[in-house]
């Protein structure tokens, strides 16, 4: 069973993950490094979070990705919202739906931790070469009644 439960975790890890980038973050990157401090984080890692919990039903890909983001930015845990923004591309989120999931966090958040997670964002649509049109982004000004 355990076998099945990793490489269905695994399966399911790298519809999240890109492999074209080294540059990228990844959680196989991530296992790798802690590899010789916390051997068996990898694991965890894919047989519990993507084996137990991403391969549930109910939810796409891109909207685990939102809500992990989501509670990410709340928990101002940076280098995993890196990690999982690149996830959220990955999964076929747009740049506009990442960074409105994020504003929209303001009103729950604060200012303070959307303004890091949109820093954090910034970067890695820097480092994927993507980008938002900023007619995309601003919003319109509502027509007054003359």
């Amino acid at each position: 069973m355990s076998n099945d439960r990793y490489q269905q975790g695994l399966d399911k890890l790298m519809e999240y993950t890109l492999t074209s980038d080294d540059n990228i973050s990844t959680h196989l990157k991530i296992s790798d490094e802690l590899e010789d401090i916390a051997p068996d984080i990898g694991k965890y890692i894919i047989e519990f979070a993507y084996g137990d919990i991403y391969s549930r039903e109910g939810l796409t890909n891109q909207q685990r990705a939102l809500v992990t983001i989501s509670s990410l930015v709340t928990q101002g845990t940076e280098p995993q919202l890196e990690l999982h923004i690149n996830t959220g591309l990955t999964a076929g989120l747009s740049p506009k739906e990442i960074v409105e999931s994020i504003t929209h966090l303001i009103p729950y958040t604060g200012f303070p931790s959307v303004l890091n997670a949109l820093t954090v964002a910034k970067k890695v649509f820097s480092m994927r070469n993507v980008s938002i049109d900023k007619a995309d982004t601003e919003q319109k000004e509502s027509k007054k009644p003359s």
